[in-house]
């Protein structure tokens, strides 16, 4: 078996722990910073009169205003950058994020109105389909985290290969690593110049073998689905393997996913270009030590 066929009948199902669905440490951070303002509106639940009372409770405690983009499960950015239709005939959007914010006057107080109207809260305020905001806004910001799940896969990949990376360097003592290395912590931690092709660039990771001075720069991702963007990254990874190997230095390349199945033309010409392209199966049988050492 050839080393790309190797590489494509072993990628990886899944990287995914149960960690990955929600991430509640975020959740409970993000509830607790509005738990205050949570609470006064609690005392809204089921009132007579619920408008005068809702306008009532904002001119007390204007700061409420903050959580009230949470209870409609959206955020603060999100409304800066979606302008509202408040006349359907008119099609006119207008930007009214700042009614959240700005100091208080009659224009905010209507529009505020407008809003716990047409949002849907009046009604489910009125009618206590809501016991206690708290509870309601954990749910909801665990529903608002899922957004957040595909940068958790990076973060997963990260793990995995850190994880190998500290065995390694554990087994083999002249070997040290760093995380998200840029230009400064390698030099810092390793004393390698390096160049680099943009502002800004972190590699993955940095492995320096401290007996003969070298050093691998490491990036690893995972695709789960495929795409047009993997044509792209293939064609990318050749272009810095080439800008990395320039300077005398080594670049590794650890990818997997099932995705890839879908681009297997330009990942078998981006492994046959560089020199270490991988993927998890192959770091478990070490294919670190047969490249470093």
């Amino acid at each position: 078996m050839c080393k790309f066929d190797n590489l494509k009948t072993t990628f990886q199902d899944s990287i995914f722990t149960w960690g990955y669905f929600t991430d509640f440490d975020k959740v409970k951070l993000n509830v607790a910073k509005v738990n205050v303002e949570l609470n006064i509106l609690n005392s809204l639940i089921g009132k007579d009169d619920i408008e005068n009372q809702f306008i009532l409770l904002i001119e007390q405690y204007p700061n409420i205003r903050m959580a009230l983009p949470l209870l409609i499960a959206t955020r603060k950015i999100k409304l800066q950058n979606t302008p509202i239709i408040l006349d359907v005939d008119k099609l006119i959007a207008e930007n009214k994020s700042h009614i959240f914010y700005d100091a208080i006057n009659e224009d905010i107080k209507k529009d505020l109105l407008i809003f716990f109207k047409e949002s849907g809260l009046k009604d489910i305020f009125q009618n206590s389909y809501i016991k206690n905001l708290v509870d309601y806004c954990f749910g909801v910001e665990v529903g608002l985290d899922s957004n957040g799940r595909k940068n958790r896969t990076g973060i997963l990949m990260e793990n995995i290969v850190s994880d190998y990376l500290g065995k390694f360097c554990k087994t083999h003592q002249n070997f040290s690593f760093i995380e998200q290395a840029t230009q400064r912590s390698i030099k810092d931690n390793f004393d390698c110049n390096i160049k680099i092709d943009k502002s800004g660039r972190r590699f993955d990771f940095a492995l320096h073998n401290s007996d003969n001075n070298k050093l691998h720069l490491i990036e690893v991702n995972y695709y789960g689905s495929g795409g047009s963007k993997l044509k792209a990254t293939a064609g990318e990874y050749q272009a810095l393997n080439d800008f990395i190997k320039s300077q005398g230095l080594d670049f590794i390349w650890i990818t997997d996913g099932k995705g890839w199945l879908t681009a297997l033309n330009p990942l078998e010409e981006t492994f046959n270009h560089n020199d270490h392209v991988i993927n998890l199966n192959m770091l478990k049988n070490n294919a670190l030590k047969n490249i470093c050492i």
